[in-house]
């Protein structure tokens, strides 16, 4: 990197801080995490995607693609369940939980369930969520200390100081929006490098001859995920589609965009657009990454530079080698945005559940005047808390994107299974909720322990079935007491019919899919 480049990512970074200062205005506690409930579906849609695609995609995935042993296109299988899940969140869990009218949503595990199974999943999610993004703050920061030289610390410092003060300052309006520009600039710059790539390679035709045919499989069935084969099409698909639907639905970071919308029916649009983008954008990383891959592999050089066992190298090095001066610096601003906008969101979800539990357990008055101070504080102190996981990030997986979605998996099922509870059987026994969460959860963490053999998509799907079973079965047992849940009334111009027309789509949709992802190795076999 040269002065040029330098100074590209120097102005980004004061833009992302005048941006926060410039929406700094917030008069309660709903201005600054829920953005007053004004916010319409398209930069809601950027923001989702953004945290979910960006977080470490742009280095991880297209580095699983293009070289990590046992990868190729079969990434594209993550997508498998995003549309059906959308459809289950449009028409079952999203209504509910947008009229619950709530900051946090673990508040309505306490209004259906009780104060204990609040707090229990409260804590499950600020735990593994703030450990989770340590993880990506980690990675992040070995990333950009061996592939730019910048030292570790200084790389951490300035993903997290420069995010934590932009959130700090602008609450959900600047998280969102934030995260909307960040995924345009990932964008722009995965077409940037794709274009590089494929320059590099001699165009299409020597492209295609160059890409291994092996990594252009996405579809196996033969792979079940139960004798340490991965990446099947139903684990994918089944435990995929659990996953979103708790990610989306039962996770504060995502659910609290569906909070943010400013009615049911931008809600809806919402879940459509995420539903419908996600797949061309992980296509282009995909794509990306297997033209780099192939670029890569034939240059000793640049092989050289990448250790054999961290794919997760490759993006940054090709940045580097390949790219001119000027776009480099603006790569690298692309990797900043890819941590920052999943750090943003993840702070501000984070002090958003904080607060709320405080005024729950009695420490501070609800409602009180010094709420949007107070919820700063907290922002600022769950940023703290991030800077210092990252210290101690790990070695879980071969890349970084899979190691956090293996530390979700273990607890995904167990908390969509007792949100589930919650929206169905109102009035489920705490007891039995409780029971059946823990049962769950310890029942993957066995599983991760003790039978690696099981792939760990299926932990999802597992743990949402035995945390269901049990809850179910001993409320049943104890005598299920029935409550009702007032829900507020609030302004659905498309109605049941709206959700009816966008869930066909969707299932349209996800057939698409699939029959994108069987024909990409017949193009590639010739």
């Amino acid at each position: 990197m040269n002065a040029l480049d330098f100074t590209v990512v120097a102005a980004y970074l004061v833009l992302m801080l005048g941006l926060g200062y410039f929406l700094r205005d917030q008069k309660n506690q709903g201005d600054f995490f829920l953005g007053g409930r004004s916010m319409g579906w398209l930069p809601l849609a950027l923001s989702v995607m953004a945290t979910q695609l960006s977080a470490i995609s742009f280095v991880s995935a297209p580095g699983f693609v293009g070289l990590r042993e046992g990868g190729g296109l079969t990434w594209l299988s993550y997508e498998f369940g995003v549309p059906l899940a959308m459809m289950a969140l449009m028409l079952a869990v999203a209504p509910a939980v947008y009229r619950s009218a709530v900051i946090s949503i673990y508040d309505l595990l306490e209004s259906r369930i009780g104060v204990s199974t609040r707090f229990l999943v409260s804590a499950a999610f600020q735990i593994t969520r703030s450990f989770a993004t340590g993880i990506m703050v980690y990675a992040m920061g070995l990333i950009l200390e061996a592939v730019v030289g910048i030292p570790f610390w200084q790389s951490v410092a300035i993903i997290s100081v420069i995010t934590i003060i932009y959130s700090l300052q602008g609450g959900m309006k600047a998280v969102v929006y934030t995260d909307a520009a960040q995924m345009v600039l990932i964008v722009l710059g995965l077409l940037a490098c794709g274009y590089y790539a494929m320059s590099g390679l001699g165009g299409l035709g020597p492209a295609l001859t160059a890409i291994d045919p092996a990594r252009t499989e996405v579809i196996n069935f033969d792979r079940l995920g139960f004798s340490g084969d991965q990446f099947g099409f139903w684990p994918m698909l089944l435990g995929g589609f659990v996953l979103y639907v708790s990610y989306y639905g039962a996770d504060q970071t995502q659910a609290q965009r569906v909070l943010s919308a400013r009615n049911l029916s931008e809600v809806r649009k919402l879940l459509l657009a995420n539903g419908l983008l996600r797949f061309p954008v992980t296509l282009l990383y995909c794509l990306v990454g297997l033209a780099i891959g192939a670029l890569v592999v034939r240059n000793p050089a640049v092989m050289a530079q990448i250790p054999p066992d961290r794919s997760d190298y490759m993006m940054p090095v090709f940045i580097l080698e390949y790219l001119p001066h000027g776009l480099i610096g603006l790569l690298v601003v692309a990797i900043l945005a890819a941590a920052m906008s999943s750090l943003s969101g993840v702070i501000n979800s984070l002090a958003a559940v904080t607060a709320d539990d405080m005024a729950r357990l009695g420490f501070v008055p609800q409602n009180e005047k010094d709420a949007v101070a107070r919820s700063r504080i907290l922002a600022f102190a769950w940023g703290a808390i991030i800077l210092a996981f990252s210290a101690f990030g790990g070695s879980i997986a071969p890349t970084v994107i899979e190691a956090i979605n293996k530390v979700g998996s273990a607890l995904y099922g167990p908390v969509l299974a007792t949100f589930l509870l919650a929206l169905f059987r109102p009035g489920t026994r705490a007891l039995a909720a409780n029971a059946g969460l823990v049962a769950g959860a310890a029942l993957n963490l066995y599983l991760w322990r003790f039978a690696p053999e099981v792939f760990w998509m299926w932990w999802n799907l597992i743990g949402l079935v035995a945390t269901g079973v049990i809850g179910f079965g001993l409320d049943a047992t104890l005598g299920h007491r029935r409550r009702h849940v007032a829900l507020r009334d609030v302004s659905d111009a498309g109605g049941i019919g709206q959700a009816r027309a966008y869930s066909i789509v969707l299932a349209g949709y996800f057939g698409f899919i699939v029959l994108v992802s069987a024909s990409l190795a017949f193009i590639a076999w010739g």
